[in-house]
């Protein structure tokens, strides 16, 4: 992996970035296992200096090189200012990370990034991190994760569509927009819209009115129209809902991100997705992840209506 080198091979990959608690090492966890039963050799690289726990084999981890309680201790930070600092001793030792990557030659790449918003809306040290991989011939996908529990406050999923949108714009990757924990959805309330006027973004002026009904935020019913219009302005958020425990929705995140990065899967690990999938659901399997979630969580619903029911 030569400083912008012609002749090097390419090299595809995934930065999982997203707010704290939203499941990004465990995606990277399920996603290094999903894909290591297929066939690809997978490499998790850790640029999380505050994560301790890794469930993955971990490959590359940046506690080597920095950790936030030393910092923290060393330096008086807190976390936020801390995190900030271990980036940019990130961005200052670009050898070494270039070093430790380069002993995974033709590896695909995950790699579980921080969790502080700041780093990803409009700070630059994770960016230039990510702009210096490409410059290595690394052709990277940033792989977004929001917790789903966000759909079922319309005012929440507001400020989630925002932040979606402020990281698209700011770290400059292809991007692809995950609604994590799908199979918890149904613990937090029951949806105002189908599920996939959630995940394609529709009409949100029904979102608006619905917010206006609460005496809240009525009084903030211009600014949540603006920060709609802007949102739609942009027309660039949409979302792929995943279950990790669900072979299928897994593979229908893994196709979206191929997609984003350019990866090209050969002939062999085509056949060993497709017996994975088969072993699943059968030959004949034909999956649509948004109309599958939607089934699932419809069904749990009229569930919960007829206890209702039975119960007066």
């Amino acid at each position: 992996m030569s400083e912008g080198g012609k002749g090097s091979s390419l090299a595809f990959g995934q930065v999982v970035i997203g707010p704290p608690g939203s499941g990004k090492t465990t995606y990277c966890h399920g996603m290094q296992e999903f894909m290591g039963r297929i066939g690809r050799e997978v490499t998790v690289v850790n640029l999380d200096p505050a994560n301790e726990v890794m469930p993955y084999h971990c490959a590359v981890d940046i506690a080597e090189l920095i950790t936030l309680p030393d910092v923290m201790e060393n330096l008086k930070l807190g976390p936020n200012g801390g995190l900030i600092y271990c980036m940019e001793y990130l961005e200052a030792n670009f050898d070494w990370l270039q070093e430790k990557l380069a002993a995974f030659r033709g590896h695909y790449y995950l790699f579980d990034c921080p969790g502080q918003v700041e780093l990803y809306t409009h700070h630059d040290a994770l960016k230039n991190v990510f702009a210096q991989l490409a410059k290595w011939n690394f052709r990277l996908a940033a792989v977004h994760l929001v917790d789903s529990h966000y759909c079922t406050d319309p005012g929440k999923f507001i400020s989630v569509l925002c932040t979606s949108l402020s990281t698209m714009l700011h770290v400059e990757l292809p991007h692809v927009n995950v609604l994590s924990k799908m199979d918890l959805i149904e613990q937090y309330g029951k949806l105002a819209f189908n599920l996939d006027y959630y995940t394609e973004v529709l009409d949100l002026s029904y979102l608006v009115d619905h917010l206006a009904s609460d005496p809240f935020f009525r009084n903030y019913r211009r600014l949540n129209e603006k920060l709609v219009e802007v949102i739609e302005d942009y027309s660039l958020v949409s979302f792929v809902p995943l279950n990790v425990q669900d072979k299928e929705s897994m593979r229908q995140v893994m196709q979206a991100v191929d997609k984003a990065n350019g990866y090209s899967f050969g002939d062999q690990e085509h056949r060993s997705l497709e017996a994975l999938m088969s072993a699943a659901v059968g030959a004949d399997f034909h999956f649509t992840s948004t109309l599958a979630v939607q089934e699932k969580y419809v069904q749990s619903q009229d569930e919960a209506v007829k206890e209702e029911v039975m119960d007066l």
